[in-house]
């Protein structure tokens, strides 16, 4: 009997010994092909799932890696029978291939004759199929490559994309060495270029790196090694302006070819950089800026925070499968379980490193992640159990009980950048009266939260209280601590990103502090152990404090 950290189980769950001393490389050895299910103190739960391998697939590994890193770990014997099913699920992927053929025509094919008659028999495939050219291959209709991959997909049989792109209009892009207002050097670090080469060479998917590791510099550098006309499409307006100056900032491109296309503008350039939002906005019954852009003659489509991505986008996407896509995420989880639809319509996960790997290396702050527990009055008690239960979260989340202990912390870091980060208007509201702290919401308007960040990031300003808008592509290199009041119930996303939004190195090498504060014995602390899951697939773990040890110290 081996003394690995996992016990692998026919049910492909796959269980991990937290505190066991190889615990660590064991998570790094699974994470490429196992997702993470259930993460209590001691023991985490993995599952097999046919999309993790796939995406291990897509990503260059063998079954053969993933047998080899199971059997390395595991405590037991491998169950041969989920040996069998591994290699098998794997093995699906690429059975079937998207190519053009000599005369241009795009056709799906096969070595398995088998496999092919299967799909062409299935319902939802068939409406999405053209005229049989052989035993092996059968014709697609230009505009059915998405919606095809997504019916492949649904049946089982993930489809190998090797049918090219067209160029797009060229748009020559130079990385500069350096900026030539301020003299600061520049160069892609080592994972950033692994990560475009990964993307170069397949010509579609999702590089994900932690929040903080330069994902920016990433797509910047997959539209240099594309040399085309740009799409970039983000999550805000406030998100566009930060492309839009680091790709001035760090490329020869000119003011003028590159353009925003958002509620306050709508400049159409070589690239153009706009927001989900304005796509999204429907006139007449048609969304009208997204078919104005998809006219557009672009070489690369970069996507953003490509786990928020809006239905109507994916449904654009469907459509323009002859172009480059890149997408861009810190986490591949979707709260609305959407996970295969990026991986068939944008492509699958082409890199990942996982976060403590770039924090070992320092490219991202060191984080202590701390849940301290409020104990809520008799009457804060009693309103949450009379109240309706879709308002029970509310009433906990926004507890007033909450308000002494934020204060306490922000006391403590005093010298600290601190971000307080909620879900509700009204407790937002309060707190920034209480911290004597500007707010940040959906409200606020861009040229003011500009001035505000920009305050905050010259250190005119030590506490900042936002929303939601704050979860994504803001750039706040200085903030150091976090302290998170109520959330989007349990989204695992939304915890990466508040993290994340404190994890740029910092110049003395100190510490990051995440602090979510939640209320004991509502579903305030269940939403908080959902949320999560994914940082501590990541290896975070949550040190547990008494809310009254931090009122102590105030005292």
């Amino acid at each position: 009997m081996a003394d690995g950290a996992l016990i692998v189980q026919s049910d492909r769950s796959v269980l991990l010994e937290v505190d066991h001393p190889r615990a660590d490389a064991a998570r790094t050895a699974i994470a490429p092909f196992a997702e993470l299910e259930k993460s209590p103190e001691h023991v985490h739960t993995y599952r097999l799932t046919p999309l993790a391998l796939w995406n291990a697939r897509a990503a260059g590994l063998t079954p053969e890696q993933v047998t080899a890193a199971l059997q390395e770990h595991s405590r037991y014997p491998v169950p041969p029978g989920l040996l069998t099913i591994l290699v098998e699920t794997m093995g699906r992927y690429g059975r079937l291939v998207l190519l053009a053929d000599p005369d241009g025509r795009l056709v799906l094919t096969s070595r398995d004759p088998a496999v092919l008659e299967e799909v062409v028999r299935a319902r939802k495939v068939a409406p999405h199929l053209g005229e049989r050219l052989a035993p092996d291959r059968v014709e697609v209709p230009l505009g059915e490559r998405g919606r095809l991959k997504q019916a492949l997909l649904a049946l089982g049989w993930p489809a190998d994309d090797q049918a090219g792109y067209v160029e797009g209009a060229p748009l020559p892009v130079e990385l500069l060495e350096a900026n030539a207002t301020t003299g600061d050097r520049f160069g892609l670090r080592r994972y950033q270029r692994e990560s475009v080469a990964a993307f170069a060479a397949a010509g579609s998917g999702v590089i994900v790196l932690p929040c903080g590791a330069g994902k920016t510099l990433v797509g910047i550098g997959a539209m240099a090694a594309v040399g085309a006309r740009t799409l970039i499409l983000v999550t805000s307006t406030l998100a566009a302006r930060q492309w839009r100056d680091e790709l001035l900032d760090r490329t020869n491109l000119e003011p003028a070819q590159v353009g925003e296309y958002s509620g306050a503008r709508k400049e159409i350039a070589p690239v153009t950089i706009a927001t989900y939002q304005v796509l999204v906005a429907r006139r007449g019954g048609r969304h009208t800026h997204l078919d104005l852009l998809g006219l557009q003659d672009w070489g690369l489509i970069v996507y953003d925070e490509v786990h928020l991505l809006p239905a109507p986008v994916f449904r654009m996407t469907a459509e323009i499968q002859a172009r480059r896509r890149l997408g861009l995420t810190a986490t591949l989880v979707r709260e609305d379980g959407r996970e295969a639809d990026v991986f068939s319509l944008i492509g699958p996960k082409r890199y990942d490193v996982p976060w403590r790997d770039l924090e070992a290396q320092g490219w991202v702050a060191a984080a202590d992640c701390v849940e301290v527990r409020v104990d809520l009055t008799d009457e804060e008690r009693m309103d949450y159990a009379l109240a309706e239960p879709e308002e029970r979260y509310r009433r906990a989340a926004t507890a007033r009980s909450k308000l002494p202990v934020v204060a306490s912390l922000a006391t403590a870091h005093l010298a600290d950048r601190v971000l307080v980060i909620g879900q509700y208007l009204d407790q937002l509201r309060t707190l920034g009266e209480l911290l004597d702290a500007p707010v940040i919401t959906g409200d606020t308007l861009v040229k003011e939260r500009e001035e505000l960040f920009a305050a905050f990031r010259a250190g005119e300003l030590g506490r900042l209280v936002v929303s939601k808008v704050a979860n994504f592509s803001i750039d706040l290199p200085e903030a150091n601590v976090a302290i998170q009041v109520s959330g989007t119930f349990g989204s695992r996303q939304e915890e990466a990103q508040r993290l994340g939004r404190i994890l740029r190195p910092k110049a003395d090498g100190g510490r990051a502090r995440f602090y979510t504060v939640v209320s004991r014995d509502t579903n305030d602390t269940e939403y908080a152990q959902r949320r999560q899951r994914f940082l501590a697939e990541q290896g975070y773990a949550y040190q547990l404090i008494d809310a009254a040890a931090i009122l102590a110290t105030r005292t």
